[in-house]
């Protein structure tokens, strides 16, 4: 039975609460995964379904860039019908497209695939912050965050490592074949324990077919015009890619301009103009894109770092590495209970300015550094993104009404990805213009990253100024 979501309701009732927050975990954990436990299998996809190296990172853009052009049209619906039955149904579409992958027996039926679970996995991250605002009463709504917090960053580093024990016991299908098992718990679970909304749509609210229209559009022309930017290759190549990334870019930023004025004038927009005018939720969402482009430049850039440059094994790099998430899980849990007794401006602040100086000393680690030097200059990073993580998701989702969380929660979302599509796209122009084998590259990206850091540590202090509206 569904529990009760009555207006004046502040949360779920123990021990619904920790039922309705294992189904949320584990379906953000998911989709998470998914987004990278791929990328190992690749080669052995290419080879089995014949196809080249080229056509099979399609397996990994069909999926990202289903969820970053569904996101908010996902989240909008969230608002209107309710984000429990969003949430459920991408959880029905992601573990029925899981099946479909392991069932592909070539490219195209694989991609296709992959699309579909992308548009799963968009109706799960996109009011998966909104429904732990409703699991948890507001005075322990920090804890619900950091918790949430903790697995999307653990899920965002853990896809290989999972990759490698999967692989080493079968073939690539049960990549996706385990979610088949947890997917069907989890929507057993999910429809007994999860809330409804507690408040009704606006009145006039709607979703227009225009709108998510032009919404697709806009971040699907900007996803391909970044990637075909970021595009290494010989000067002929180059010089194509580099034409037809410029060209999509142009047109993807026209067909926004166009989409964001439409969206200015309406009750309930799809991309929340509405609540980016709330000043702390603004400059939170500048914070969070900036955050995570640092932390994907960091990512693509260590194991290069470590490998190539430091002459370490991939098992070794995987190992020093390591120390960034867990650093992160110890940390998150602290931010969380410090969420409420200090502003989220400041906490994120000091946990952006660590990452910054961990990042620096990094970039500017001697020739040979032992173990040591890279561990604790790891895990200062980790420590500082684990403490800026929960308190600038907290404010992303209080900061906007109740009955625009799907809005916020879609955002905090698209920000997580823009920034690390933006990240992505940073590091593959250095690595264009700079040598990796001696280190260069890898400096340059790391050096970058604590610029990003820095800039992102400053958007979120300057949320000081509206301090009351983070309480």
């Amino acid at each position: 039975m569904t529990p009760s979501t009555a207006p004046d309701q502040d949360g779920l009732p123990v021990p619904t609460r920790y039922a309705a927050m294992v189904v949320v975990i584990l379906g953000i954990t998911m989709s998470v995964l998914d987004s990278s436990v791929v990328n190992l299998a690749l080669p052995t996809i290419a080879h089995e379904l014949d196809a080249s190296a080229a056509q099979s990172v399609w397996v990994i853009n069909a999926y990202q860039v289903c969820i970053l052009a569904l996101l908010l049209p996902c989240a909008t619906l969230g608002d209107l019908i309710g984000y429990r039955r969003v949430y459920l149904s991408g959880l029905i579409l992601f573990t029925l497209a899981s099946f479909a992958c392991t069932l592909a027996g070539s490219l195209p039926v694989l991609v296709a695939a992959r699309a579909l679970q992308g548009l799963g996995a968009a109706g799960i991250m996109s009011v998966n912050p909104a429904l732990v605002r409703l699991i948890y009463p507001r005075h322990l709504l920090g804890r619900g965050v950091a918790i949430n917090s903790v697995a999307v960053a653990t899920a965002s580093v853990a896809g290989p490592s999972l990759a490698a024990l999967i692989l080493s016991l079968a073939s690539w299908p049960w990549l996706f074949a385990i979610n088949l098992p947890i997917g069907a718990i989890v929507l057993w679970l999910g429809f007994r324990v999860l809330p409804k909304n507690r408040t009704p749509p606006l009145p006039g609210a709607r979703l227009s077919l225009v709108d998510v229209l032009l919404n697709v559009a806009t971040f699907v022309l900007v996803f391909f015009g970044a990637h075909g930017l970021g595009t290494r290759g010989d000067s002929t190549m180059a010089t194509h890619s580099l034409t037809t990334g410029a060209a999509l870019l142009g047109v993807g930023v026209c067909v926004g301009v166009v989409y964001l004025r439409r969206q200015w004038r309406l009750p309930v927009p799809i991309f929340p103009v509405d609540l980016l005018r709330i000043p702390v939720f603004a400059l939170s969402m500048c914070t969070s894109v900036t955050a995570f482009a640092a932390q994907t430049l960091t990512s693509i850039a260590l194991p290069f770092l470590l490998i190539v440059a430091y002459r370490h094994s991939p098992a070794q790099a995987g190992l020093l590495i390591t120390a960034w998430p867990l650093a992160v899980v110890v940390t998150a849990p602290l931010a969380g209970h410090l969420i409420g007794r200090y502003p989220d401006g400041l906490l994120s602040g000091i946990g952006l300015a660590l990452l910054a100086t961990g990042l620096g000393l990094l970039a500017t680690m001697p020739a040979t550094p032992s173990d040591v030097d890279i561990i604790w200059r790891l895990a200062l990073s980790g420590a500082g993104f684990g403490l800026f993580q929960s308190p600038n998701n907290h404010t992303i989702v209080t900061s906007a009404p109740l009955h625009r969380a799907g809005g916020a929660s879609g955002m905090l979302a698209t920000a997580r990805l823009t920034g690390q599509t933006c990240g992505a796209m940073t590091m593959a122009i250095v690595f264009t213009l700079t040598s990796l084998h001696d280190g260069a590259g890898p400096a340059v990206a790391l050096s970058l990253a604590a610029g990003l850091a820095g800039a992102a540590a400053v958007f979120s202090l300057l949320r000081l100024r509206h301090a009351s509206a983070e309480r």
